[in-house]
């Protein structure tokens, strides 16, 4: 499996935005979406702000794949569920890295959001 640099790690989990394009079928990248993206230690999580029914979080859960871009670094990865067990933990990321934003942060640590809560793994 392959596994996120410390590099690519820092540069990431310090970025204050990720850019996320979901592949389609014929293997094309749909237009990129700006979201929230937080690390946990070796992980990169990412949620959908507005629950299940955005369309960047139904591209990525149609095949799993998407490419990402933050802080200087563009990977393919792979979109993973994450273990719901997680959700405290990536949520205690997401109020340390974005507490300065109450508004948006109340969305994003909420049920519909927290339902959607990816790990990305970066392929090849």
């Amino acid at each position: 499996m392959t596994t996120w640099t410390r590099t690519e790690l820092a540069a990431i989990g310090e970025a204050e935005e990720l850019e996320i394009a979901s592949v389609g079928e014929d293997g094309s990248l749909s237009d990129w979406r700006t979201i929230w993206v937080v690390r946990d230690g070796d992980d990169v999580y990412v949620r959908s702000v507005y629950g299940p029914g955005s369309r960047w979080y139904r591209g990525t859960r149609a095949r799993h794949e998407g490419r990402v871009r933050a802080g200087g670094v563009e990977r393919d990865v792979t979109v993973v569920d994450a273990d719901p067990r997680l959700n405290d933990r990536v949520d205690a990321a997401y109020y340390a890295k974005y507490e300065a934003y109450p508004a948006s942060l109340e969305t994003i640590l909420g049920e519909a959001a927290r339902s959607t809560t990816m790990r990305l793994d970066p392929r090849d």
